[in-house]
């Protein structure tokens, strides 16, 4: 079987911290051209992952016959645009977080992936076997009838992410990152952080029905939020939490899950699960038991792996396609319209349940 031959559009570093180095470990595919504005940028990853050539342009890259998939790798508001594109052209699509800052433009991608035979991928980092296991646990009904569920992702902002991937490049501090620009970035920390939580608590629990938010600037340079924290009423009748920010210097990614008869907790910074259950029902002080969940039966791709395989396949992913990247999004976006009014905000959409 010949390898798929991927173009990636954006050489900023989303692509040089994650899918550059993560393609390389994909069997039976192979980045062929990187994209960018900066000559300096694409001659330094294209010669330390060996991808044969780079350009300019991004539609060049669209554009080309001999590329199967393009992972969009751009700033928030130029996803979409470019995935119409590459969906126009026959291209299986990557897409990196988050689908859309704008309702319409994400319905049209859905409408354009769904009409299409492309695979989209649209949700990094959620199809693993620790959230699998849980959502597992969940529908078999072994931790009771869930009551509600938590997570947060948040780390020190993007300042500090681009530290880490200046010296990747070995260039010098930007004093002006494009994340803090509203007119650049458009959304701030929830769109940025918060889809994760989002995904993840979706992933878990399913479709939401409505969104309670509040949104504030507490220490970045810039007008847009660095941290926001959402109350979320789930369709089958669990409500759940998402934290996020941009000040959380020692980070944080966890979830945890909370039922009747028992809860699961997804350590911090880890792909662990841990069981926790009553010893007695009742006496409320008796000790609970703690039990490591066994998660291998799901195997432990990541998500470059996982939208070659659904390729190969001819499959849509799952619990990462577009119209679950779609929900949300309205989600979010609900989010900010709920923390600038102080009101609920209803969510229309609905995920399909599998």
């Amino acid at each position: 079987m010949s390898n798929i031959r991927i173009g990636i559009i954006g050489a900023g570093g989303i692509a040089s911290k994650l899918h550059l180095p993560e393609l390389q470990t994909v069997e039976g595919a192979e980045v062929v051209v990187l994209a960018g504005r900066k000559q300096s940028r694409l001659e330094t990853l294209c010669a330390e992952f060996a991808v044969p050539s780079w350009t300019h342009s991004y539609e060049e890259v669209i554009a080309d016959s001999g590329i199967d998939a393009v992972v969009i790798s751009l700033p928030h508001p130029l996803h979409v645009r470019f995935g119409l594109m590459a969906l126009d052209a026959g291209k299986h699509v990557h897409m990196q977080k988050p689908l859309s800052t704008s309702l319409d433009e994400a319905e049209r991608f859905v409408q354009a992936a769904e009409a299409s035979d492309r695979t989209v991928l649209a949700l990094p980092y959620v199809a693993r076997p620790h959230v699998l296991t849980a959502r597992q646990w969940i529908r078999q009904g072994k931790l009771g009838r869930v009551a509600s569920a938590r997570s947060r992702f948040s780390h020190g902002g993007p300042e500090v992410y681009y530290a880490t991937i200046q010296n990747i490049l070995g260039e010098q501090p930007e004093d002006d990152l494009w994340f803090f620009d509203a007119r650049q970035a458009d959304v701030g920390a929830l769109f940025d952080m918060g889809v994760y939580a989002i995904a993840h608590l979706v992933a878990l629990l399913g479709s939401v029905t409505r969104v309670s938010c509040r949104c504030s600037t507490v220490a970045k340079p810039t007008e847009l939020e660095d941290t926001a924290a959402l109350l979320l009423d789930f369709e089958n009748g669990a409500i759940g939490t998402a934290e996020t920010g941009w000040c959380d210097g020692a980070r944080t990614y966890d979830f945890s899950v909370h039922g009747t008869a028992g809860k699961l907790v997804n350590p911090n910074l880890t792909a662990e699960l841990i069981h926790y259950r009553p010893s007695s029902v009742v006496d409320e002080d008796a000790p609970l038991i703690e039990e490591p969940v066994d998660t291998s039966g799901w195997p432990d791709i990541h998500s470059h792996q996982h939208w070659i395989d659904c390729i190969r396949e001819g499959i849509q992913p799952p619990l990462t396609n577009a119209r679950t990247a779609r929900h949300v999004t309205e989600i979010m976006l609900a989010g900010l319209e709920s923390s600038r009014t102080g009101r609920t905000v209803e969510v229309t959409s609905r995920i399909a349940e599998s």
